[in-house]
């Protein structure tokens, strides 16, 4: 088990925390300002500051207390999120189905797992010295892959961040799947795939 630099999860946490919070301000903002550039950027700013005060000051640090640290992948998410301004009109919105569904079966196997229901060792696997380490690399390659033929960039530049942050520096905690799933984002992944999965069957989008 490799373990993270302590300073380097605090710093981490506290920007990615930042970045996740100035997503879901920005979603409350009016449609105009969601994309405008300099309010996107003043919010984030502002947010990273204030996550970085030290100790207490922080929200950061209570957070941390309560849920600890958001995945790599939730905050490469929200980056993406926040990004709209700089994106090209009509870029995709959303969570990609097939990331959403891979996401919501992750979680439901690690919840069943962490209830004695089934009896995989998944997230102790995610600690693993070899094969957690190997899957992310295999993993980044598809990504890389993925990225070359023009497939969901954006989102795939996501995880391929949230996999190298693992692969290299064992961010957030040094387990592989805390590094692609929170519950937060478990949260997104159920509900985007519930409300795409009822627009593909009104025939609204198509898979």
């Amino acid at each position: 088990m490799t373990l993270p630099d302590l300073v380097l999860q605090g710093t981490y946490g506290r920007l990615a925390w930042a970045v996740v919070f100035a997503a879901a301000f920005a979603a409350l903002l009016p449609a105009s300002l969601q994309r405008s550039r300099r309010a996107v950027a003043l919010l984030l700013a502002s947010l990273m500051l204030l996550m970085m005060l030290p100790g207490q000051y922080s929200p950061a640090y209570w957070i941390a207390l309560a849920v600890q640290w958001p995945s790599g992948l939730l905050a490469g998410l929200c980056l993406v999120r926040l990004a709209r301004p700089w994106r090209a009109a009509g870029a995709e919105e959303g969570m990609p189905l097939l990331m959403a569904a891979a996401l919501a079966l992750l979680g439901l196997l690690l919840y069943l797992d962490a209830l004695g229901m089934v009896h995989l060792g998944l997230y102790y696997w995610g600690f693993g010295p070899r094969a957690a380490p190997l899957l992310a690399l295999a993993l980044m390659a598809l990504c890389a892959a993925g990225i070359a033929r023009g497939i969901k960039q954006a989102h795939l530049f996501a995880l391929l961040g949230a996999l190298a942050l693992f692969a290299v520096l064992r961010l957030p905690t040094g387990n592989l799947w805390d590094a692609l799933l929170d519950p937060l984002l478990w949260i997104w992944a159920v509900v985007s795939l519930a409300i795409k999965t009822i627009k593909i069957k009104q025939g609204v989008v198509q898979w």
